[in-house]
């Protein structure tokens, strides 16, 4: 018989101060502060912040010690003080044209105003492991370049002017917000895009790759890749006019996709597109090619079954801690039903027994 594991509240309660002492590892080793997590861990410190809808570094670098570096975990964190937070209003949209680019490339023109800005990226390292890393050494400062500043326009302007790509939307109606409401199908396109953004990085990827290997026909080229920060405004009522409270690092992709045109509508490039907190730029581009393979219908091209075209296997199973949740509650006790299940097997067991020794005797 299946006995229940007993121990109960103590047993928790032990198990909190061993992952204490666990998380602090030895104690010989000094201790990790927020900052060094902030500032030397900033790429994970971003994808905290970008997946848990609150742009906060130092909680997120708080979260991300509180969960020994498990970054679904430190979400989760983030997520569940995100809602004890006062909601005062809403911010105006960023304006990501006038965005102080630190890296600004594109795959489809070569010669930019501006030009390509390579800024920091592991694009055109060696992918080997550096051990002057290990031994501590002084890291050589890079030259001194300023953020890219005024209007930026954006690439795919450029085509807009010949018409070949389609007019970006234009919608001043309020999207849902899917940080208050719950995700509802169908999903218009501001709601999954939000969803997008909040996605697990690991699945958007895999969606997005799934649609370059032939699965959604969605070969694309990233138009433009931007990381920089944007101002943040907000209306004051009381004074009439927006203020600027702060700034954000944002990365935004726009990628350019091959359109065949339809009865309305001629041959041109269509628009995939993604915006996520921090530089998250691999995050950046697999949302932008999963937003342009849920666009299918709106196109009117054909559905091919692939699985990065359904908004509804897309957007429910995207989640992470959705998904962390449903999948870690089956380790939690089921003695319950288990025990129905035991007694099922037994039971069936005994019937087909019993059917085989009446078969032996026919």
């Amino acid at each position: 018989m299946y006995v229940a594991v007993k121990g109960g509240e103590r047993a928790i309660e032990n198990a909190h101060a061993w992952l204490a002492e666990e998380r602090r590892g030895n104690t010989d080793i000094a201790e990790l502060s927020i900052a060094q997590i902030r500032e030397q861990l900033s790429l994970a410190v971003n994808r905290v912040m970008a997946e848990g809808s609150l742009y906060d570094p130092d909680l997120a670098a708080l979260a991300i010690k509180q969960a020994r570096g498990d970054l679904i975990e430190a979400i989760f964190l983030i997520r569940a003080y995100r809602t004890t937070l006062p909601r005062f209003g809403a911010s105006e949209p960023v304006d990501t044209g006038i965005m102080a680019c630190d890296r600004r490339i594109s795959a489809t023109f070569k010669d930019l105003p501006g030009g390509q800005v390579l800024g920091p990226t592991f694009d055109y390292t060696h992918r080997l492991l550096d051990f002057k890393l290990a031994a501590d050494g002084e890291v050589p400062k890079a030259p001194s370049r300023g953020a890219e500043t005024g209007t930026v326009p954006h690439v795919t302007e450029f085509l807009n002017r010949e018409g070949l790509i389609e007019e970006a939307p234009h919608d001043d109606t309020p999207p849902p917000d899917l940080t208050r409401e719950p995700l509802e199908m169908p999903a218009e396109r501001a709601l999954r895009l939000q969803a997008l953004t909040r996605a697990d990085e690991g699945f958007t990827l895999g969606l997005a790759y799934s649609t370059q290997r032939g699965y959604g026909r969605n070969h694309a080229f990233v138009g433009e890749l931007r990381i920089g920060s944007v101002p943040v405004e907000m209306d004051i009522p009381e004074l009439g006019f927006a203020v600027e409270i702060g700034e954000v690092i944002l990365t935004e992709c726009e990628t350019v996709n091959q359109f065949t045109g339809s009865k309305t509508e001629p041959p041109q490039f269509t628009r995939g597109y993604g915006l996520v907190f921090g530089q998250t730029e691999r995050k950046a581009i697999s949302m932008a090619l999963v937003d342009r393979a849920l666009r299918w219908e709106e196109l009117g091209e054909d559905n091919v079954g692939a699985p990065a075209q359904d908004a509804e296997f897309v957007l429910y199973h995207a989640d992470n801690i959705q998904a962390t949740g449903f999948l870690e509650h089956i380790k939690l006790p089921h003695y319950v039903d288990f025990q129905s299940e035991l007694e099922l097997v037994r039971k069936l067991r005994r019937e087909a027994g019993a059917q085989q020794v009446q078969e032996a005797a026919e």
